[in-house]
């Protein structure tokens, strides 16, 4: 049921020693017209919503926050009064592990270990942000508009001439925003004092990586190089054709395989979206050999450990082929983001769009922090259920040539 508060539970929680205090300050200096949006994830119980988002709202009786729930495919919305807010997340964070503030002043995060244990990271802001939108029944805010003609979603048959979002392709208008969302996030790790190289494994028509070019380049004023590849030689003649016609010299395309590209000695960037199986891990294990900044990964058909898994304990779920298949997909992606962590990355597993739109919907999005976190989690969870992912043997590999 959605927005039930914790009640006795949150009061155990404090009992315990957790200390929230920080996270109350933090709390309320954010709570102000100056939020964008605040952002709780990671549920500790699978039960609980995905994830609860809150953004200001000016109602009559002055300026609230809106809390949205994501519970399964529906959302739910309810209103607080300023003075309610932080008690109302406070309570929530019993059952989260993350929250994430994006203001007009700055940016935090908060983290919640199992023991308890809060560490809060902020940033400052640099000024010149936007007002926020205020209004409570605000229209959805895309980063591509909708209505604005931009050419290549032209030619890609997102849109008509006058700028309409073509029916059939809505669903993939949406998609384009949302990656675009996820680049938003991450934009104070780019370099603002020289290019950003961005590399796109399996770019297919590369609607994506045409809008990040667009949105970096052409609306943020990045400078870029983006190299897109794929394996289809008619596709990447039509990707350099577009990129010609709208000026892109800083896009281009090559026909070519993950596993052995090796046209780059430094990436900022790697995204993947939807690369087959195994693909997946040889853009992570290029991404971590080149000391990638950021990855965006969206995996696609992940086969391999579905083979591989074998578990006494468990083998009676396994005799149901679809059962065993999901898990092998969920266990595949987080060893992946295990893997990524224990080489320094901050890693998160976020939902791309909704399953409406496409059952591909895990993204991982990492960050490179320098501050690794050791294999012994991962490495019994391969021993249990005897698997070995082709990212964990590509990674053991190289570390036994350095040795």
């Amino acid at each position: 049921m959605p927005f039930v508060f914790l009640g006795q539970r949150q009061d155990t929680w404090q009992r315990k020693g957790l200390v929230m205090e920080g996270l109350r300050e933090l709390l309320e200096r954010y709570f102000n017209e100056d939020l964008r949006k605040m952002v709780i994830s990671n549920p500790r119980n699978r039960e609980k919503a995905a994830k609860i988002s809150l953004r200001p709202v000016l109602l009559k009786g002055g300026l609230a926050f809106q809390a949205s729930e994501y519970l399964g495919n529906k959302v739910y919305h309810q209103n607080f009064p300023s003075q309610e807010a932080v008690g109302a997340v406070l309570e929530w964070m019993g059952g989260y592990r993350q929250l994430e503030v994006f203001s007009r002043v700055g940016q935090a995060t908060a983290l919640v270990s199992k023991k308890g244990k809060v560490s809060i990271k902020e940033k400052a802001g640099k000024g010149g942000m936007e007002a926020v939108d205020l209004s409570h029944n605000r229209k959805k805010r895309y980063l591509l508009e909708p209505g604005e003609t931009v050419g290549f979603l032209v030619d890609l048959g997102v849109q008509s001439q006058d700028g309409k979002i073509i029916q059939a392709k809505y669903g993939k208008f949406r998609q384009i925003n949302r990656f675009l969302e996820f680049i938003e996030d991450i934009l104070p790790q780019l370099p603002r004092d020289r290019e950003v190289s961005i590399l796109d494994f399996g770019c297919g028509k590369s609607y994506l990586t045409f809008a990040i070019y667009h949105y970096l380049k052409e609306l943020k004023g990045y400078q870029v190089r983006i190299t897109g590849l794929d394996l289809k030689e008619d596709v990447i003649a039509e990707c350099n054709r577009l990129a010609q016609k709208y000026g892109y010299q800083d896009l281009a395309f090559y026909v070519g395989d993950i596993a052995h590209y090796q046209g780059e000695g430094q990436v900022d960037m790697v995204v993947t979206l939807h690369a087959c199986d195994t693909a997946t891990d040889y853009a992570l294990d290029k991404a971590i050999g080149w000391g990638a900044k950021v990855i965006l990964s969206v995996p696609c058909c992940q086969h391999e450990l579905n083979g591989q898994m074998e578990n006494e304990l468990l083998a009676p779920l396994f005799r149901y082929g679809l059962i065993k298949e999901r898990v092998a997909a969920l266990v595949t992606d987080a060893l992946r983001a295990q893997i990524l962590e224990s080489k320094g990355y901050q890693v998160q597993l976020l939902e791309f769009i909704d399953m409406e739109h496409t059952p591909k919907n895990i993204l991982i999005r990492a960050v490179k922090n320098g501050n690794g976190t050791g294999e012994a989690g991962y490495r019994k969870v391969m021993e249990f259920l005897h698997v070995r992912p082709t990212l964990a043997a590509l990674q053991d590999g190289k570390e036994e040539q350095d040795a």
